[in-house]
């Protein structure tokens, strides 16, 4: 199995052209948050597991401060091409997100998206994520999770793909279900509030999506040798061709992006 930074380093050159959350959906979501946190031209944001840049490039064209921390050089780097140079107001750090070198209080806004079940202690994460918030400052746990046409679709790929491992495969080093990120902060006397950024409509065909799996786009695909993964996805493809009655079905489902925002006050614990 590829370990997950090797992952990322394998995916960076197709990351985002595999993802549902485009561009322009990604500038209309910063266009929400800039006034959900009441950003000064200062206003300084920190993105964790930042990868590719897809969700705060519209920041760094804005000429916010941003930085990024990621460990995957290969995805950084595709977040840099997408400049002809790199801007004074971007800083890229490479180096593994659960570790987070900076002092306290120094950032306006943090902003994580689905990436606290790929740190080793998601408790301890937190903690720090809301050390390094200045006070007055916000910390925005966002999610676009997978549209439910879409998730369908894997799930019948997942089904194929367990007849293959022998053994359930534990999930490392946190199971996605086993978070309550608000539980905890609430018990660290911080209050959620949450919206939607956005709600948008994803269509694909069945072939666009079966392509996405065969450039193993996802990490997965990654849990099994090549040679095992060429026998899922052929098996697949015919599954999908019985099951849709054509790889040019389209599957169509809403998106959303989702935001739980935290306040930094004096009378909190960090």
């Amino acid at each position: 199995m590829v370990q997950k930074s090797n992952y990322y380093n394998n995916i960076a050159h197709i990351y985002d052209e595999t993802r549902w959350l485009t561009a322009a959906i990604a500038e209309d979501v910063i266009n929400y948050i800039l006034k959900l946190v009441n950003a000064t031209p200062d206003t300084s944001f920190l993105e964790p597991g930042v990868g590719t840049g897809l969700n705060v490039f519209p920041l760094v064209k804005l000429g916010y401060p941003v930085t990024g921390v990621d460990i995957s050089e290969s995805m950084l780097n595709q977040f840099r091409y997408k400049f002809q140079e790199i801007p004074d107001n971007l800083t890229l750090i490479q180096t593994d997100a659960s570790l987070l070198p900076f002092p306290n209080q120094s950032f306006d806004v943090v902003i994580t998206c689905h990436m606290i079940h790929a740190v080793h202690n998601w408790q301890e994460f937190l903690n720090q994520v809301m050390q390094i918030t200045k006070i007055g400052g916000f910390y925005l746990n966002c999610q676009w999770l997978t549209p439910l046409a879409r998730l369908e679709f894997e799930n019948h790929f997942r089904a194929i793909l367990a007849k293959y491992q022998p053994f359930s495969r534990q999930q490392s080093p946190n199971s996605i279900t086993e978070i309550n990120v608000d539980a905890y902060l609430q018990s660290q006397g911080y209050q959620g509030n949450y919206s939607i950024a956005k709600k948008w409509l994803v269509t694909n065909t069945v072939e666009e999506l079966l392509r996405c799996l065969k450039l193993r786009a996802y990490g997965l695909c990654w849990q099994i040798s090549d040679n095992i993964f060429e026998q899922v996805i052929t098996e697949f493809e015919k599954f999908c061709i019985q099951q849709y009655g054509s790889l040019e079905t389209v599957l169509a489902s809403e998106a959303k992006f989702e935001i739980w925002m935290y306040t930094k006050c004096n009378n909190t614990i960090n």
